[in-house]
């Protein structure tokens, strides 16, 4: 079942609720006074109540929302890089594979939703701005040093994200080139961890203007979901609603030839089998809110 945060049109008060033939229905009074967001139903463990309270409730169509990332509120939302063999040019010393999994973290306002738009850096940077399409699990049981044989136990669901990645700022400090604001984004929604049997069989697909230039399984991973959890719950303890992506395979902007980075006007999708697809355009700042277009869910 697919659990959505977002907010009405002209109303910046964020709602969640589950969505259901194209339609978000919101739960209760009785269940929202005890629940505010998304993250504090994780939190309760009370996924399949929100789904009984949304029973017979107001509903509102699509076209009437705007999505923000499934979990607005996440506390942690942390990244592994270099999670999938890259392919590179003949004439290109390909680099060693990693040998430890590598972390890095989105802090808040980093990411926007689902058919909003991705904000074009300024300047330079703007040159090198780069897409990465990822799977992304949303902690449902916080933990501390979790096996890896119960890793998955400890999901509550997934979702999409994009990546935006500065490379040239990146080269200069991960942390910067990851984290310029409204560069990525997150959604369209959460789908539960026991509505996707088998989440190694599940793909990745990026389309920058039509063009699929990523594709791939999530089985071809180098650290799987399991070690990622595992490795990253070693170091801090792991909250419910807690974001993990975990790494883009090969096909992103800056690892083709010649380079393809996103340009104003973009149109971006990233498909997940079992998800749904996440639809953004990207925008130059002069242009944010002008015109403004809703892509289709």
């Amino acid at each position: 079942m697919k659990r959505a945060s977002f907010t009405l049109k002209g109303n910046k008060n964020p709602l969640y609720g589950v969505i259901r033939n194209g339609e978000v229905f919101v739960p209760g009074t009785d269940f929202i006074s005890i629940h505010a967001s998304l993250r504090d139903v994780i939190e309760a463990n009370a996924l399949e109540q929100l789904e009984r309270s949304c029973n017979g409730t107001k509903a509102y169509s699509l076209n009437e929302v705007s999505l923000l990332p499934p979990v607005p509120n996440a506390r942690r939302v942390i990244c592994a890089g270099m999670n999938y063999q890259k392919v590179y040019p003949v004439d290109i010393d390909k680099p060693p594979e990693p040998e430890n999994i590598l972390l890095f973290s989105k802090l808040e306002g980093t990411l926007v939703g689902h058919a909003d738009e991705l904000e074009m850096p300024p300047g330079e940077a703007g040159l090198s701005y780069d897409y990465e399409g990822e799977l992304v699990c949303i902690i449902g049981k916080g933990g501390r040093y979790i096996s890896q044989q119960d890793a998955l136990e400890h999901i509550a669901g997934f979702t999409i994200m994009n990546d935006g990645s500065v490379r040239d700022w990146q080269k200069q400090s991960i942390h910067a080139g990851k984290n310029f604001a409204n560069s990525g984004s997150c959604g369209p929604w959460m789908v539960t961890r026991d509505d996707i049997p088998d989440v190694t069989e599940v793909r990745i697909e990026t389309r920058l203007n039509g063009d699929t230039v990523q594709s791939a399984s999530v089985r071809e991973m180098l650290f799987p979901i399991e070690e990622l959890i595992c490795y990253i719950s070693h170091t801090i303890d792991l909250k419910p609603g807690d974001m993990i992506a975990t790494g883009s395979p090969d096909g992103s902007g800056g690892s083709l030839n010649p380079k393809r980075y996103l340009r104003d006007g973009d149109k971006l999708e990233i498909e997940i089998t079992d998800i749904g697809t996440l639809k953004n355009r990207v925008c130059s700042q002069q242009f944010m809110g002008f015109e403004k277009q809703k892509m289709s869910v």
